[in-house]
């Protein structure tokens, strides 16, 4: 366990309806705890929490397909949502949020709406403002952590939260110097990307050989090396005082499974989650996940198992793929209408994912595009990457000289 700086976020003053005495510190966003405060949203004494729509609500829904119109009105229960690409996933779900926190149905303060970058948790809190819903929190996982960890540190462990290192191949480089190692450029860059799937796959050292080979990981140097690599970057870290982001996952999970008082307040503020880029999510990721629901089933994923891009990292769609397992009451949306390509390129993305094999292609949608034809997408073969790339730059250059 190590130890970065302790941030207590005091709520700011309520205009209006303001308690006499200020609520304790929240580690969320300085709002109203809604757990503890229901003034949000006030109701007629005996009224149902689910009652028709206030007016203003069904105009989120205007311009809405039939399958996002079907998403957005989905409120209750465990959601999932197989998006292809184009098909207007982002817009369905701010969506739903929205009509769910202006009907009455979702306070925003209890919504954690998880993406996968900050730059789309920034988009979507933007499209939430416009649509009514300011004060949903659209975050990363490691931010959403990450501000857990700040505010639940000094309560769990005492002291402050260490220093986050903003770049380990450093810390690497040192390990394997102190282990006698020889690493060129490369084998240093890949041995880091060794050990970020180790923990995030919750794989300490001394397994780190029989894990690889399980899941038929290529290493990129001998197995035990890597794994003595990884066990003596972890004592570095510990020498020096600092996490990695890695680290601010690991360490909430590690909190919100001994601790659960702790674990009771995060529920209690966070009471309906929301999960972008579902079939991207790594074992520590789902784990998190499945501590901030608790025995709750209020979660809507999105996702496509053909989309999948950081399995590299330790991601896998299983989680996707066995959302219905785990939630046999789930209700399932497929967003096929391609709003982004002609039908020429659908055509062609149709036909090259139906080569596709494995468990993801047995779940591919198949989808349909909803703009004018276009011309025929145009193949050339190239030697190699570089010459690739140039040929691609070149092509855009002759287009934008064309207008």
């Amino acid at each position: 366990m190590t130890a970065v700086v302790v941030v207590l976020v005091r709520p700011k003053p309520s205009p209006c309806g303001q308690p006499p005495h200020p609520p304790p510190p929240t580690w969320q966003h300085g709002g109203v705890t809604a757990a503890r405060h229901s003034t949000l949203f006030s109701r007629v004494p005996g009224s149902s929490p689910y009652s028709a729509p206030p007016s203003g609500a069904d105009a989120v829904l205007e311009g809405l397909d039939p399958e996002q119109r079907e998403v957005a009105t989905a409120l209750h229960g465990p959601v999932c949502v197989l998006a292809g690409a184009g098909t207007g996933k982002t817009r369905a779900i701010t969506h739903r949020i929205a009509y769910g926190v202006r009907a009455g149905i979702l306070q925003p303060s209890s919504v954690l709406a998880v993406t996968f970058t900050n730059r789309a948790a920034g988009e979507m809190r933007g499209r939430l403002r416009q649509l009514g819903a300011a004060g949903v929190q659209a975050r990363t996982f490691h931010s959403a952590a990450l501000r857990q960890l700040q505010y639940f540190w000094p309560k769990a462990i005492g002291g402050s939260l260490p220093k986050i290192v903003d770049r380990k191949v450093q810390i690497v480089a040192d390990a394997a110097a102190a282990c006698r190692i020889r690493l060129d450029r490369n084998e240093l860059r890949d041995v880091t990307a060794e050990i970020e799937w180790s923990k995030v796959t919750q794989t300490v050292p001394a397994d780190y050989a029989a894990a690889a080979a399980k899941t038929g990981r290529e290493a990129p140097r001998d197995p035990a090396e890597i794994a003595q690599l990884y066990a003596a970057y972890e004592d570095l870290k510990r020498e020096r005082g600092v996490i990695d982001f890695e680290d601010v996952l690991l360490l909430t999970v590690g909190i919100l499974q001994d601790r659960h008082d702790i674990a009771e307040e995060v529920r209690a503020q966070y009471q309906h989650f929301v999960v972008d880029e579902y079939q991207d999510v790594s074992p520590l990721q789902q784990r998190l996940l499945e501590l901030w629901l608790g025995d709750r089933d209020n979660l809507c994923v999105v996702g496509d198992a053909s989309q999948t891009i950081y399995s590299f990292t330790g991601a896998t769609p299983d989680h996707l793929l066995d959302f219905r397992i785990r939630h046999p009451g789930a209700t399932v949306v497929k967003l096929v209408r391609d709003y982004r390509s002609t039908p020429q390129v659908v055509h062609l993305a149709n036909g090259l994912l139906a080569q596709a094999r494995g468990r993801a292609a047995e779940h591919r949608l198949e989808l349909v595009s909803q703009r004018d034809p276009g011309p025929e997408p145009v193949y050339t073969e190239y030697a190699d990457e570089p010459t690739e790339a140039e040929g691609a730059a070149r092509r855009i250059r002759d287009l934008l000289a064309d207008g």
